[in-house]
């Protein structure tokens, strides 16, 4: 054999293991919790997988594969430190470096934020040093405080920043924060206050007026707690409701009638998710018809709506917005001394010229022009990305870019805004566009608390704050209980997070298959699967109800003028009675077969007994 020959099969010989041994790339998340299940991405197909550490072999619930790549589903690691993942997917290896950090420690940011917002009532100093803490955890080993710093500044508020759906939100606030001081300027919010106090000149037709807009205006949360804040907080003034409960009114109608409503930006986001559960349990049933009959199952959604009128129709308050409702009627004091409203100072002292007085008509008009934007924008937007065909109405709002459309309609209502101060010769020109930038700065105090709390959810998601919370309380296997202890699951993960949407994108893929599979769950249809579906979207609701760190939470303070620590200090005990007692009359039955709609009415009954016992009028 030539000697050339001789060399080249060597080579290849030597090199043929080599080539046959390839080298996978391996993704996982770069924080782990000891304990707590995790997957692992193998950008290759395979069926079955050994992952080892330092020697030991760890258990996994499985692979999943699409032929491109598999996942490796529900990985434990029990080790703690930095550690080197090796992966064997039918006899082809890769590694993966990760951090395993104790599992308790992924709910610290969020609890150091919540308390720390509670007892020195410093929202941005509670919500910086959450972020902060949570910067720190993610680095590992080095426990860095310096790092921590510089991460909270170039990783998580630049995240946040330059998250999209974020700066929708913070661009459609400040554009409203304009309208809202063009209106004011130019006298058109103190007439619809003198056109409403001619027909509600009560606190408790203020309270249910308020409560009312609320309810009309159900297609979206965002734009509700803005328009109804901005519009009532002259008239509720005037009326001597404290900002507290003006904010609480707001929220209190926000959410939760978004959340069941049959045609809201909401809608599109949930069945999304349930239909993505039924896909993955491989049968085909209406995600529509799930969430129409879960609707009864949304006890929290009901009562938080129907606790604002019962407290209105009453006149009685308890615990601390008792106290603020006395301060307002007694005092004249609409927000406590010391309070710190979310709104600049500036735009609550802009008046319309001396001598002008605003005709309701022109703050009506833009606020009107804003809401059939919205309408005929989410239904333009659901079309365009619907296609050609025929379409439901529901489906097309689902489908519509509900941020993009935001940012619409409130740049159509302050361009009208203007217009109208400008053509019935309130303002000039130059004093539109002067007090357009009153209100434009007036917001950005909430938008620094709104970037703030979006710092700490991504701190949470890189935690797996709600992997870890659903992880220590799914241990009670019990179908009848799983809508109550669903709950419970959301309302913690919620509050802690401070994202519906987030809560309910990391339980309805885990939920729906539980109670499917579940042994005596009764199926598709039966009361644990929907008072479960019902329990995670009411929980998700509590929480973006009640967590000083929820947007809606923010937005309602910033809508109103109200400190923020006071809206949710005055609030969440109304919150609080309304989940002990929907949780006791509402999903702890449902898992017993009891009728939604009997858990509903008890709740109530039990709402307007407490509410008569404990409650006191103010005044």
């Amino acid at each position: 054999m030539p000697i050339r020959r001789l060399i080249w099969v060597c080579l290849i010989g030597l090199a043929a293991p080599l080539l046959a041994q390839e080298t996978l790339t391996v993704q996982a998340p770069r924080i782990v919790l000891r304990g707590v299940p995790f997957d692992i991405t193998v950008a290759a197909g395979g069926d079955s997988a050994v992952v080892t550490a330092q020697g030991a072999t760890l258990a996994h619930g499985g692979v999943t594969a699409d032929g491109s790549s598999a996942l490796i589903n529900d990985v434990v690691l029990p080790l703690r430190g930095q550690l080197t993942l090796s992966v064997d997917l039918d006899g082809r290896t890769g590694s993966v470096t990760v951090y395993s950090l104790p599992a308790f420690v992924s709910i610290l940011p969020p609890l150091m934020a919540i308390a720390l917002a509670m007892l020195t009532r410093q929202v941005i100093l509670s919500l910086f040093s959450g972020v902060w803490l949570g910067a720190i955890l993610t680095l590992g080993g080095s426990l860095n405080p310096v790092t921590g710093f510089l991460r909270t500044a170039d990783t998580y508020m630049m995240r946040a920043l330059t998250d999209t759906s974020h700066m929708s939100i913070v661009l459609f606030t400040m554009i409203l924060g304009g309208m809202v001081g063009v209106l004011s300027r130019s006298g058109g919010t103190q007439g619809i206050v003198r056109a409403m106090a001619r027909r509600a000149n009560t606190r408790r037709m203020g309270q249910l007026g308020t409560w009312f807009l609320g309810i009309m205006i159900f297609f979206d949360d965002y734009s509700n707690a803005l328009l109804v804040g901005n519009t009532m907080r002259p008239f509720t003034d005037k009326l001597k409701i404290s900002r507290e409960k003006l904010a609480y009114l707001v929220d209190s109608t926000s959410a939760p009638i978004a959340s069941i409503a049959l045609a809201s930006t909401w809608i599109g986001f949930e069945l999304g998710l349930i239909n993505s559960s039924y896909q993955s349990l491989g049968i085909s049933h209406s995600a529509y018809e799930t969430f129409w009959f879960a609707i009864p199952y949304s006890f929290y959604s009901f009562m938080a709506l129907m606790m604002v009128v019962l407290i209105a129709v009453s006149g009685r308050d308890y615990g601390p917005m008792l106290k603020a409702e006395r301060r307002a009627i007694v005092e004249g004091k609409v927000l406590r001394d010391g309070a710190k409203p979310l709104q600049d100072k500036e735009l609550a002292g802009l008046l319309p010229p001396e001598g002008v007085e605003g005709h309701w008509l022109s703050a009506i008009l833009p606020i009107a022009t804003m809401v059939a934007v919205l309408a005929i924008g989410l239904y333009v937007s659901g079309t365009s990305a619907l296609g050609a065909g025929q379409f439901q109405f529901r489906d097309i709002i689902g489908a519509a870019d509900s941020f993009v459309v935001l940012i619409w309609a409130s740049a159509s209502g302050a361009a009208v805004a203007g217009i109208v101060a400008v053509v019935s010769r309130v303002l000039s020109v130059g004093e539109t566009v002067d007090a357009f930038l009153v209100g434009f700065r007036a917001m950005l105090l909430g938008v620094m608390i709104l970037t703030l709390a979006r710092g700490l959810q991504l701190v949470a998601t890189d935690l797996n704050t709600a992997g870890y919370i659903f992880h220590i309380t799914a241990d009670i296997l019990d179908p009848r209980f799983l809508p109550a202890l669903t709950f419970v699951i959301a309302a913690a993960i919620s509050f802690s997070t401070g994202t519906s949407f987030g809560t309910m994108a990391i339980l309805i893929p885990v939920v729906i298959p539980l109670a499917y599979h579940m042994p005596g769950a009764g199926g598709i249809d039966s009361p644990i699967l929907l008072g479960s579906v019902g329990a995670i979207l009411s929980g998700a609701i509590f929480g973006d109800h009640c967590s000083p760190i929820s947007d809606t939470t923010v937005l309602s303070s910033i809508a109103t003028g109200a400190d923020h620590i006071d809206h949710v200090r005055t609030q969440l005990p109304y919150g609080l009675t309304i989940a002990g007692v929907t949780l006791t009359v509402g999903y702890m039955p449902a898992g017993f077969g009891m009728n939604p709609w009997l858990g509903n009415l008890l709740a109530l009954l039990i709402l307007a007994g407490i509410i008569w016992k404990f409650g006191r009028r103010p005044d």
